[in-house]
């Protein structure tokens, strides 16, 4: 197996490592530091920017080279780190503390808002979707009063798919 076909294999399979969820740490961080020493990226953990020499006029390609390719690495370094630490408290509070905005487009903020939901799927986070949608509505921006009103008291239960429906819906009227 090439290297390259080796490293698409690692990443390919990184979800399946444990996650760290708060315990063994110690598991986890030689899990990631496998994970990052595969990549190539795992000396920006031990070797600072600072070493690197500051950017100066007519200096060697080679410099800038070497600034931008451990900038690159400490980028991916850190998403591969945040990306397994993540906690599902974090998802939960991204969702529940979203706050919707008159300014934005609605069905933007309300597709932004499903996409924080997918992620609650990735984590096995499970949740009644009567909640999600009570929870939605809540968060409708203050011009939206009198439809938020209606809609909390409505008697039939709304799926998310007809919450989008409705918000659409209501979001063209407005815009006409």
């Amino acid at each position: 197996m090439a290297s390259s076909d080796y490293v698409k294999d690692m990443t390919s399979k990184f979800d399946k490592l444990n996650k760290f969820e708060g315990q063994d740490f110690r598991r986890w961080q030689k899990n990631m530091h496998f994970l990052l020493t595969t990549l190539k990226v795992v000396y920006v953990l031990s070797t600072p920017m600072s070493v690197l020499p500051e950017p100066v006029e007519d200096e060697p390609l080679d410099a800038p080279r070497r600034r931008s390719k451990w900038e690159n690495d400490d980028y991916i370094c850190c998403g591969h780190i945040v990306n397994d630490a993540s906690s599902k408290k974090f998802l939960v509070g991204n969702f529940m503390g979203y706050k919707m905005i008159d300014s934005r487009p609605d069905m933007e903020q309300f597709h932004e808002m499903l996409k924080i939901l997918g992620q609650f799927a990735q984590h096995n986070l499970k949740m009644d979707e009567a909640i999600y949608v009570v929870v939605i509505i809540d968060k409708l921006p203050p011009s939206w009063k009198d439809f938020k009103h209606n809609l909390k008291h409505n008697k039939e239960e709304l799926t998310l798919t007809q919450l989008g429906s409705h918000l659409w819906i209501e979001e063209s009227l407005r815009t006409q």
